[in-house]
């Protein structure tokens, strides 16, 4: 074969890989559709789980063919430098085709073990697209206004309707007119005028909800919208309709699992949203639709252009020093690094593999807007100049396993990167005492959300919890959690005589996955006034009785759903 079909035959495997793979998240995204309409929720975790997986697995088997088809000639970089520019000159018209170049990375980065970026082998990111044709081709629905709100949403609900019916028409057009008339009485004048209302022509689905995605387009301006559904046994309706921009960034936020929606251009998609969301990163919106890799490219383009337009340094992050990660952070930017420890500070009993595993299984659990989203990086290239002389000690002393330096350059081997929030123990510390009040009964309100999802937290402590930007607690320290399902929850043994109660050890065995809630107590390192708040709302927390139920329902199949936006944050449903 000559080299010229040498490098045909490769480009055609990967697009062709692409294509299957694409097809696939296709196929598992448009199921979402009959999982919410059947209430299939237990399948659509499955989806969220196979779905991610699909990803890594496709590029192994494109690699697998590459290195067969190659043979001896799989690193010539030279020749890869000639399939790149091939490839890339037949995709210049095809849609989503940053897609197909994240892909085609991700299988010369698995071949070479790339460190930074290979310019010469990879296609670097110049920026989103901003590709009118492709902006322009979203498919979206249009209805102008002519006199009446719930009239207009009669025809909407009726277009985006389901196989299954909706309990009431009219009641829940009604429901989305009333909140909508509301919002705008509040904020605009008598006079203001609706236009038109435009959606997506797809709908999103997530967890036990789907989302009809538009904007209300008013004579002067925009005003984003979001109507969330319910499918429960009376049929499908209205939960939730947004209108605030603050509760449309949650609902496509860092701590969400990630939507299944198939719109007809992605590239659009994240567009239309970026015009809803101005503020919202657009690495996370990709991300939020199920795009992580491309997510992943964003992130890193937009955070290099970034770090090349400014001179502060990287520095330990605010709290406590972790006994398990190194994390730092660059001031004017909102992300966080975490690097593992070659040795874990006591009492931590974990391995490194145990600790990458833990951060596995959370990327692929459900979130349920309590645990914030974490990108793995590996080979990530860095300034050495750009990091503080503690922090560089620290890091080359500390994590020899994942870090490695060059002469200008260091290599974070294998690095998570998540998004920044305030922890909490630092937090009820600056804050008045009514937001102080709030945020602890939120830290119990996390821990018990996570619960339902079968996730426990394992290590209770106030700096594992963070405050995002929403004033929402999160949990982001994941190298105790467990399974609720894998736990022993325990009740302490009465102690048998006096001698053992003064014993400066326990006098009773605890095994590998015992836990005690009455010891709980311990970790609420705060003062007397906000433990008696906390207590108020969540001394449930502390008995076995509640833990073990809460393991009982798992075990038996029931499936808990937690709504983690603000309207229906009571609504917690189980179901069987």
């Amino acid at each position: 074969m000559s080299d010229r079909d040498l490098i045909a035959e490769c480009s055609q495997i990967i697009y062709d890989g692409f294509i299957r793979y694409n097809n696939y998240f296709h196929r598992m995204t448009r199921r979402a559709r009959k999982r919410f309409e059947q209430r299939d929720w237990k399948g659509h975790q499955q989806d969220i789980v196979d779905r991610i997986d699909l990803y890594e697995k496709s590029v192994r088997r494109i690699v697998l063919a590459l290195r067969q088809t190659l043979g001896e000639r799989v690193k010539e970089e030279e020749l890869w430098h000639d399939i790149r520019s091939y490839f890339g000159d037949r995709l210049n018209e095809v849609p989503d085709n940053d897609f197909i170049k994240t892909f085609f990375n991700s299988t010369t980065r698995r071949i070479f073990g790339t460190e930074g970026i290979d310019a010469g082998i990879e296609f670097v990111s110049s920026g989103p697209s901003y590709d009118l044709r492709l902006i322009m081709s979203l498919n979206i629905r249009h209805y102008p206004y002519w006199l009446s709100l719930q009239k207009i949403f009669e025809t909407i609900l009726n277009d985006f309707s389901f196989r299954v019916p909706y309990d009431d028409l009219d009641t829940n057009a009604k429901r989305v007119a009333k909140d909508i008339a509301s919002y705008s009485k509040f904020h605009f004048e008598d006079d203001a005028e609706y236009l038109r209302f435009e959606f997506i022509d797809t709908l999103f689905y997530q967890a036990a909800r789907a989302y009809l995605v538009g904007k209300m387009i008013m004579k002067d301006s925009e005003v984003p919208i979001v109507i969330a559904f319910k499918n429960e046994h009376g049929g499908i309706s209205v939960d939730a309709v947004f209108l605030d921009t603050k509760e449309i960034s949650l609902i496509f936020g860092y701590t969400r699992s990630y939507y299944f929606a198939d719109p007809n251009s992605v590239i659009g998609a994240v567009h239309f949203l970026k015009s809803m969301l101005p503020n919202k990163p657009i690495d996370e919106l990709y991300t939020v639709l199920g795009r992580l890799r491309q997510g992943k490219t964003e992130r890193h383009r937009t955070f290099t252009g970034h770090l090349n337009n400014t001179k502060d340094k990287f520095v330990h992050a605010d709290g406590d020093t972790g006994l398990v990660m190194i994390v730092f952070t660059l001031p004017s930017y909102n992300l966080v690094f975490k690097i593992i420890r070659d040795k874990f500070g006591y009492p931590k009993t974990v391995s490194r593999k145990q600790v990458i595993g833990k951060y596995k299984l959370v990327s692929k659990h459900d979130r349920a807007g309590r645990l914030i989203d974490t990108q793995e990086f590996l080979n990530l290239k860095l300034p050495v100049n750009r990091f503080s002389k503690e922090l560089l000690n620290e890091l080359l002393d500390g994590a020899t396993e994942s870090v490695r330096r060059e002469e200008k350059a260091l290599i974070l081997k294998h690095v998570y990167i998540e998004r920044r929030v305030r922890p909490l123990n630092l937090y009820i510390n600056e804050c008045s005492y009514e937001e102080a009040v709030s945020a602890v009964i939120d830290y119990g309100q996390a821990i018990k959300d996570l619960a339902k999802t079968n996730i426990f937290c394992g290590d209770l402590l106030l700096k594992n919890f963070g405050v995002t930007q929403h004033s929402r607690v999160i949990f982001y320290d994941y190298d105790e959690v467990a399974l609720v399902t894998e736990c022993n929850f325990r009740d302490i043994p009465e102690a048998s005589d006096f001698e053992d109660e003064m014993l400066a050890d326990i006098w009773y065995y605890v095994g590998e996955h015992d836990i005690f809630p009455e010891e709980f107590i311990k970790f609420l390192s705060m003062n007397n006034q906000l433990k008696s708040e906390f207590m108020k709302y969540h001394q449930d927390l502390l008995t076995s009785e509640y833990w073990r139920e809460v393991q009982r329902q798992h075990i038996m199949g029931e499936v808990s759903l937690v709504v983690p936006y603000t309207s229906a944050i009571s609504n917690l449903k189980t179901i069987n």
